[in-house]
């Protein structure tokens, strides 16, 4: 029988990441017509509308990428016992998730170089800042 993967914990959805864009001034006057009329609750609203809008035009592309570079798609989390299990398996992990990767606040930073070979997020990483720190030259 295959040992179970890693990690299969599932956690709570995060807080969600704040973004800024510059926009022209014609189109934040648009924004705010569509607003004002009522097609939207606010600016907010319709930026997602448009992102989610793009992300489901492209989403091809993106499983298509996701697989090809073996990249996790969602929220992955590292806990102590996962880098500990690792690192007694004498195992790094390289890290790729596309979403947010989420390393335990009780990792130390010399725990997370044992048992990290190299980082690649594209969303949000969120670590204690010592294990960001240490991790800085793995950060891809």
């Amino acid at each position: 029988m295959p040992a179970p993967p890693l990690l299969t914990r599932k956690t709570p959805k995060p807080v969600d990441e704040k973004l800024t864009l510059n926009i022209s001034c014609v189109d934040l006057g648009q924004i705010d017509l569509l607003v004002q009329e009522g097609f939207y609750a606010n600016r907010s609203d319709l930026i997602r509308m448009a992102i989610r809008n793009q992300l489901a035009t492209h989403a091809d592309v993106v499983r298509q990428v996701v697989t090809r570079k073996s990249i996790v798609l969602g929220i992955q989390h590292y806990s102590v016992a996962d880098l500990e299990r690792a690192r007694e398996a004498g195992e790094r992990l390289q890290i790729r998730v596309l979403g947010l990767a989420v390393i335990a606040p009780e990792v130390t930073p010399e725990l997370a170089l044992a048992a990290i070979e190299s980082v690649t997020v594209l969303g949000a990483l969120h670590a204690s800042p010592a294990v960001k720190t240490a991790l800085v030259g793995r950060l891809l």
